[in-house]
């Protein structure tokens, strides 16, 4: 039996144009989410001149900034940073529902990765947890997942549609 093809990204072939869209409300987390996700671009080795950050109100308004970035400003990923918290209205599902259906669909239009760290959590505490204390901070996992796409789109052979 012959050995399985395999093709996967690595940490190694990631140099490139990042651009991350973050939503300022709640900036109390997502500022964390930011530092996060430049500390493991930077290291590495995504020059800090590579690194744009395009600031929105919300999360509501990332998918029309994230539209915009991958039209004009081509970068090899994106990645969309914000956090919704759970209130006592159902504002919550509108907005955490539409932003992250919208950022998947935005991905595959332009062919470009878009990594999601939006938070979309129940409480506060919950916030702050993936922010960087408890459950890691998902700013650095948006990164992560970034640059790892990057590599690994990189690695696929381009179609005939492309």
């Amino acid at each position: 039996m012959q050995p399985l093809s395999q093709i996967e990204g690595t940490f190694v072939d990631v140099d490139g144009r990042y651009v991350i869209v973050v939503g300022r409300f709640n900036h109390h987390v997502v500022d964390s989410l930011v530092e996060g996700a430049v500390d493991s671009l930077t290291r590495h080795g995504v020059d800090v001149e590579n690194i744009h950050i395009v600031h929105v109100p919300g999360a509501w308004e990332l998918p029309l900034a994230v539209k915009r970035v991958l039209n004009v400003m081509k970068p090899d990923a994106v990645i969309a940073l914000g956090a919704v918290i759970r209130g006592g209205t159902p504002h919550f599902e509108y907005v955490a529902g539409g932003c992250n259906t919208a950022i998947n669909h935005l991905q595959l239009e332009f062919d470009t990765p878009v990594a999601n760290g939006v938070l979309t959590v129940e409480s506060i505490e919950q916030a702050i947890e993936r922010a960087g204390t408890k459950a890691g901070n998902k700013g650095t996992e948006a990164a992560m997942a970034a640059m790892e796409m990057v590599s690994l789109l990189r690695a696929l052979p381009v179609g005939d549609s492309q």
